[in-house]
């Protein structure tokens, strides 16, 4: 369920089609906004190299096994509405069927205190275990300063999310590709409140308070434009990422069978593409929701440009004999392509100066999106929580990517030379490659959608 984003009012004077169909698509020509690059450019360049490069590197035993934490409680609310369905259930991996996984992972049967061999055992009086076993909480005054120290070093990290404990009992491997993100049947207040505490409590807004919701006024195009360009950015990777979502769902939609005995099937859904994206049946917004998927597209587009010099020195290693060499040859070519995209989003323009307005700005910014990645916690349906921790950490680990270095701007990069400065997890580069993949893929099906309109 979308809540209401941008309003546009859409004419259809498209170069596709003069059809009433192709008004969803009306935005999607020219330049993507606060870019300079054309919608029409990332169409050829993701359809023709990223999209078919990324589909065969993403069935890779690096790339399609997550480590995921999907019992961590809302820190919000504790009514998380949980979906029953069977489409909502994930299935976990068990350790020894993911080939990289660390054995010593694999936690040791604990001791039966109550077994007869314990039983048997010596053992010290109550009294006695009691005292040896009692916890000293007792923290000096130079230890507090130095946990407030390490608290100020740790906030003044770019980091944009909150990373699952990977140490955690709660920590599984899923296969992806076995848990598919697409229609789940997940709906109703559980999802509107997850998206609710999204725009209105973790969005930047105008001065001007904006209402929400079906009959109000809304947060349109004008008004974005009066704010500054980073709230318009961290505005604009919401909705794109919002968007792509809700492409995958209309992509992967589940029909129930045509007769009472056959499977039901999964498809394209038109219907539902032309309810959340027609401007008659959006409030005119579905539009400018699209063209914010190409720019949350070319933001994690310039972050793996960015990272193409870590990435090109990791190691990738699967687990399996052989298929390492072939996973660092497929990420290289891939990146290759990425680097010679001529009109990559420039970060550089992003919270300029040193001025103490600025760095409270991007403070702010940073909290906000970090405060969004715990919001997914809160996803009531186990595939939608996985699907939507994943991409908000790949977009997350974008944004890290592109305020790390020592520089910003088209000619800075992050190099694994000087990991003392940057790194980045196994589990970052799988979420990032992912949801990227998951950009992609909505771009890609578009196309799709706008042929089956026509």
């Amino acid at each position: 369920m979308l809540l209401p984003l941008l309003v546009c009012h859409c004419v259809t004077t498209t170069n596709w089609s003069d059809k009433v169909s192709d008004a969803c698509f009306c935005k999607l020509q020219g330049e993507v906004d606060d870019c300079s690059c054309k919608v029409e450019s990332l169409d050829s360049l993701n359809n023709n190299k990223i999209y078919p490069r990324l589909k065969s590197l993403m069935t890779n035993n690096y790339f399609k096994y997550f480590k995921v934490n999907l019992k961590k409680r809302c820190p919000f609310w504790t009514d998380d509405s949980r979906c029953a369905m069977k489409d909502c259930h994930v299935n976990v991996c068990e350790p020894d069927s993911v080939p990289f996984a660390d054995k010593k992972e694999n936690k040791q049967e604990p001791e039966n205190k109550y077994s007869k061999e314990a039983q048997n055992g010596n053992h010290a009086n109550c009294e006695e275990e009691r005292e040896l076993g009692a916890l000293d909480t007792s923290l000096s005054d130079e230890s507090k300063k130095k946990f407030r120290e390490w608290k100020a070093y740790d906030d003044s990290l770019d980091m944009f999310c909150e990373i699952d404990d990977e140490h955690s009992a709660d920590v599984q491997y899923v296969d992806l590709l076995k848990n598919p993100e697409r229609y789940t049947g997940y709906k109703g207040a559980s999802p509107r409140r997850i998206w609710r505490s999204v725009y209105e409590e973790n969005c930047f807004k105008p001065a001007k308070p904006v209402a929400y919701g079906p009959r109000d006024d809304k947060l349109s195009n004008d008004c974005l434009q009066g704010m500054c360009l980073e709230k318009r950015t961290f505005y604009r990777l919401i909705s794109g990422l919002h968007t792509s979502i809700n492409i995958h769902l209309c992509d992967q939609y589940l029909f129930p069978s045509i007769n009472a005995f056959g499977p039901p099937e999964w498809g394209p859904n038109v219907k539902e593409f032309k309810k959340r994206f027609d401007p008659e049946t959006s409030d005119g917004q579905g539009p400018q929701r699209l063209k914010n998927l190409y720019f949350a597209y070319l933001v994690e587009l310039r972050a793996l440009a960015k990272a193409a010099p870590y990435l090109e020195q990791e190691e990738f290693f699967t687990g399996t004999f052989g298929h390492d060499d072939e996973v660092r040859l497929a990420v290289h070519d891939f990146l290759q392509v990425v680097r010679e995209f001529p009109e990559h989003f420039d970060e550089s323009k992003l919270f300029q100066g040193n001025s103490a307005q600025t760095k409270k700005l991007k403070i702010e910014f940073r909290d906000h999106f970090r405060n969004i990645s715990r919001i997914m916690d809160c996803v009531g349906c186990d595939k939608c929580k996985l699907w939507g921790k994943l991409q908000v950490l790949g977009m997350g680990t974008a944004l890290k990517i592109l305020f790390s270095g020592s520089s910003m701007g088209l000619a800075s990069t992050v190099s694994a030379d000087f990991k003392a400065d940057f790194q980045l997890t196994r589990t970052e580069i799988v979420a990032l490659f992912n949801a990227f993949g998951r950009l992609s893929s909505s771009i890609y099906a578009l196309e799709n959608f706008r042929a089956l309109m026509r």
